[in-house]
């Protein structure tokens, strides 16, 4: 890892009713259970929420236009989500954590202008985060 980079990885499951289909967001959760409604929640039973992140890594997070990758791995394929930080980030929601292609910043988000949303991830990591027995790691890497 370089110096001027600072990392968080959370790790999470998948769940049979990710359907991954929204057009403008994409979310981890730590609920365990998720309806057909939550399109979307990509994985379920997260180990860490926002609260969670290092001190650190949540300020930098909180400077405009910090540039944040979002490493996606299950079952062997990976997906990478280009996103930015926000003086707007609150960061304080303990269960939800929503990356949004726009610039809205609620409670619940944990990174806006991403270039991708649910939608837009491949159908490949979503077949796989359809198990729920499989293994979700996601990275977020701020290079500060």
């Amino acid at each position: 890892m370089h110096a001027a980079e600072l990392r968080e990885v959370i790790f999470a499951k998948g769940h049979r009713n990710v359907l991954a289909t929204h057009p403008t967001t994409l979310e981890f959760t730590r609920e365990d259970d998720l309806s057909r409604r939550g399109d979307c929640i990509i994985a379920v039973s997260a180990d860490k929420a926002m609260p969670d992140l290092n001190a650190g890594f949540q300020e930098k997070l909180r400077r405009d236009n910090v540039k944040l990758t979002i490493l996606i791995e299950a079952g062997g394929i990976a997906e990478t989500v280009c996103a930015s930080g926000s003086a707007h980030l609150t960061l304080e929601d303990p269960v939800e954590m929503i990356v949004r292609k726009s610039d809205y910043s609620c409670h619940r988000t944990l990174a806006v202008k991403a270039d991708k949303a649910a939608a837009d991830l491949s159908r490949d990591i979503i077949e796989k985060l359809k198990n729920p027995a499989q293994k979700v790691k996601v990275t977020l890497t701020i290079k500060a």
